[in-house]
């Protein structure tokens, strides 16, 4: 099981769609892959399930089929972590449905954390199940369906849950703007997972989980970046976004990597930039009533024309991020388990 987070301190780039897709790509691909919505806002779980199947998931009371279900009795200190039951999309896709729920168990995670280093064995047996308990719901989870690719959809904040969820992760790609907003997201981003990979260490060098209980390595390793939706005119950026797009770069490079080489001149030939997503306005609201991925419109879904050519680029866009993804997995799997020294933290452990 590889675990990849999307993770940007900035909302409202399109990545929630952009995890959406992708997870439908590396499904068409081939690939068994489960999606797991861990944003309390549950976008991800909207966008794969129709309205009577969301509602059939949140009736009054307890919520057994979401995430919310599997940690109640984390959150009541009454057990730890049930089964979830994960939602059939398609053959080879599953999702582990969101619950707006969720938000309640941040102060649960938050007080957790320091309570891994607690000297009493019972605090911090209690405090490694809170904090493992994403990790090992999507472990559970992946097994149960037979997913190699497990993609993480989280809130755009750098809170306790986060925290908890991009423990879980193997890999980290950062979805961007080309705005001042997502420049300055990106200086916080990076300096809190290096932050979150070196507490977690020393937790797991000087912590007291309980024997057997299945530990997430907390990689987070960054796999690069992703610019949605960019101007475009005649198939290049218009130059009020490369102003932006073009100091991501150094960002990036100085923030996220934590290097000192000299970054990429523009983010078009930056070795770090995954792909750059265009928006696809005129097919996302026939992708919306059709309720399917925009690559997979036809002419019946009213894809005809320039639309049909728009359903292809879409196709190959999200086709190539896809197996970028996976080509990259692969080097950093086979390379080492250890992360970079560029990427190493330098800064005490909280």
């Amino acid at each position: 099981m590889k675990t990849v987070a999307f993770f940007n301190n900035k909302g409202g780039v399109g990545k929630t769609s952009m995890v959406y897709h992708l997870a439908w790509m590396f499904r068409d691909l081939g690939h068994h892959v489960l999606a797991t919505d861990l944003d309390p806002q549950s976008n991800l779980t909207s966008i794969f399930l129709n309205e009577p199947d969301v509602e059939s998931l949140w009736p009054e009371g307890q919520h057994p089929r979401t995430v919310l279900g599997a940690i109640d009795s984390l959150i009541q200190k009454l057990g730890d972590i049930s089964d979830c039951s994960t939602q059939s999309i398609a053959p080879r896709l599953s999702l582990i449905p969101g619950d707006l729920g969720l938000s309640t168990f941040e102060d649960r995670v938050s007080e957790a954390w320091s309570r891994c280093l607690d000297d009493n064995p019972a605090n911090a047996h209690d405090a490694f199940r809170v904090i493992t308990a994403f990790y090992r719901i999507m472990k559970k989870a992946a097994e149960s369906c037979g997913a190699e690719i497990v993609l993480i959809d989280v809130g755009p904040n750098i809170g306790a849950i986060n925290r908890a969820a991009l423990v879980a992760a193997d890999f980290v790609v950062i979805p961007l703007g080309a705005d001042l907003f997502s420049l300055q997201g990106l200086r916080n981003l990076g300096p809190t997972l290096r932050e979150w990979r070196k507490g977690w260490r020393n937790r797991l060098e000087n912590g007291k989980p309980p024997s057997g209980l299945p530990l997430p390595s907390g990689q987070m390793l960054p796999l690069g970046y992703v610019l949605l939706n960019p101007s475009v005119r005649e198939n290049r950026p218009v130059k009020s976004y490369l102003k932006w797009a073009n100091r991501i770069p150094g960002v990036y490079s100085r923030e996220v990597l934590n290097s000192k080489d000299t970054p990429a001149a523009t983010a078009e030939i930056d070795p770090n930039q995954l792909a750059m997503l265009k928006h696809f306005k005129s097919l996302m609201p026939m992708a919306q009533d059709a309720r399917k991925p925009m690559f997979h419109l036809t002419a019946a879904d009213g894809a005809i024309g320039g639309h049909a050519a728009a359903v292809l680029d879409c196709k190959d866009q999200f086709e190539s991020l896809a197996n970028r993804i996976l080509r990259d997995i692969e080097a950093e799997s086979s390379s080492s388990v250890s992360l970079p020294e560029s990427i190493n933290p330098s800064t005490p452990a909280a």
